[in-house]
């Protein structure tokens, strides 16, 4: 009987009707003693129909219940519940369809212990990296916030759930304006007795049919403070290079001039004491520039008509301006502020941008007057941007690197600060503001 369960359906159903049938024609062989033989064969084929249909349906009973644990697992592995599995010692040719569905589910179940293990490795990366992680969703609604945007954002509080317009308008100024702008770029956050600096960027993609937004918000300070020391070495090399290079020949000169004045050859004099004089314009105007930025002076604070210093700028370098309100009136130092716009007006148009498209935006505010100088140049990446306010950094051939530095000096001088962040469309936004 054992043996008869292991045998494949189609042969036990066939075995089954067969049977039925030797029964069928033996009971109405012996119905025909009593009854007429149509009456007996009729009676003995309504029997065989009966007696076959139950015993069709008694051994199909497991084959169903096969069926129905086989959907439960379907509907388990649907739920994410890989644990289940079938045991079948019947029918042959269904214990094939089992050992296949119990080799499906193993290899969901290892898949998904793998996945599980990759999200706690990943999670625990995100949630350990000092960089500030906050993914949005398409309602403006925090998705994830890892640890560093908690403490950043959230006073340490999770984030998830939230609005993040809500999140940021508790913010620092500098860091609000810098987000709620949109694009990438650099920015300041002053602090008591010094200031943090942000790199921000912004990656855009779709998760689950949606699309999200990851904002990526990344300290440099203390990074930065690293290159401003190996960037002061570089410079003492540099003027070590340059002085020796320009004093060397001086010396020689004077010598060589003291030797013929000696000897009575003064007709050579003019020709010696000509190149001590280039070589020692040149020194003195590479010593200027130094310290033009080394010692910038204490800002002389007075009040300022934006109309008329825009004129007067306006004379030196070409620009379009915008002035909200038109009437407007600044308190800061005239000459260093002018100094600033000027270097950041002639990186615009250094920047590939058109003429006509560079732009000069003075706007009043709650916390001071915003003065924007737009481009459509190229931009910055990363590396620029991370770089682009340390003294003597310059990707320019011939640059000094000491345009956006000492603008950036101005600034802060006046108690202001400074961010640099690429646009929408291409090019860069140098967003200054001066307190009131």
């Amino acid at each position: 009987m054992r043996r008869l369960r292991t045998l494949p359906l189609a042969v036990r159903l066939l075995a089954l009707a067969s049977l039925c049938s030797v029964l069928a024609s033996a009971c109405s062989v012996i119905l025909m003693r009593w009854l007429a033989p149509w009456l007996a064969a009729t009676l003995a084929t309504a029997m065989a129909v009966v007696m076959t249909a139950v015993l069709i349906h008694r051994s199909l009973i497991p084959v169903r219940a096969l069926f129905r644990a086989l959907a439960g697992t379907v509907a388990s592995y649907r739920d994410g519940d890989f644990s289940f599995g079938i045991n079948w010692t019947q029918a042959s040719d269904l214990r094939e369809l089992v050992e296949a569905h119990n080799a499906l589910g193993n290899t969901l179940r290892e898949q998904r212990q793998s996945l599980v293990q990759r999200e706690l490795l990943l999670d625990t990366m995100v949630q350990n990296t000092p960089v500030a992680m906050v993914l949005i969703d398409p309602n403006r609604r925090v998705v994830l916030g890892n640890l560093a945007a908690r403490k950043l954002l959230g006073e340490g509080r999770r984030l998830e759930g939230r609005a993040f317009e809500a999140i940021v308008a508790n913010t620092a100024p500098a860091m609000r304006e810098a987000i709620m702008r949109g694009g990438e770029g650099m920015f300041t956050v002053p602090q008591i007795d010094d200031e943090d600096i942000y790199h921000l960027s912004r990656r855009s993609f779709r998760l689950n049919g949606r699309n999200h937004e990851l904002i990526l918000l990344r300290q440099l300070t203390v990074e930065l403070r690293r290159q401003e020391v190996q960037v002061w070495k570089k410079v003492i090399r540099v003027i070590s290079h340059e002085l020796n290079n320009s004093l060397a020949p001086i010396a020689s000169l004077a010598h060589s001039g003291a030797e013929l004045l000696r000897r009575g050859q003064t007709e050579r004099l003019p020709v010696a004491l000509a190149t001590i004089e280039e070589r020692a314009r040149h020194l003195e105007g590479f010593i200027r520039d130094y310290a033009r930025f080394a010692k910038l002076p204490t800002p002389r604070i007075e009040a300022v008509a934006w109309h008329a210093f825009v004129a007067q700028l306006s004379a030196q370098i070409q620009f379009t301006a915008e002035i909200q309100p038109p009437g407007g009136v600044g308190h800061f130092d005239a000459a260093q502020i002018e100094q600033a716009l000027i270097n950041l007006l002639k990186n615009a148009h250094e920047s590939g941008s058109a003429a006509e498209t560079v732009q000069l935006s003075i706007r009043r505010s709650t916390e001071g007057w915003r003065i924007e100088i737009l481009d459509r140049g190229q931009g910055m990446n990363e590396a620029v941007l991370a770089n682009a306010l340390l003294p003597f950094y310059s990707t320019k051939r011939h640059g000094t690197g000491l345009g956006l530095a000492l603008s950036r000096e101005i600034i802060e001088a006046h108690g202001g600060r400074i961010t640099l962040l690429n646009r929408d469309g291409g090019g860069l936004c140098v967003a200054l503001v001066l307190p009131l």
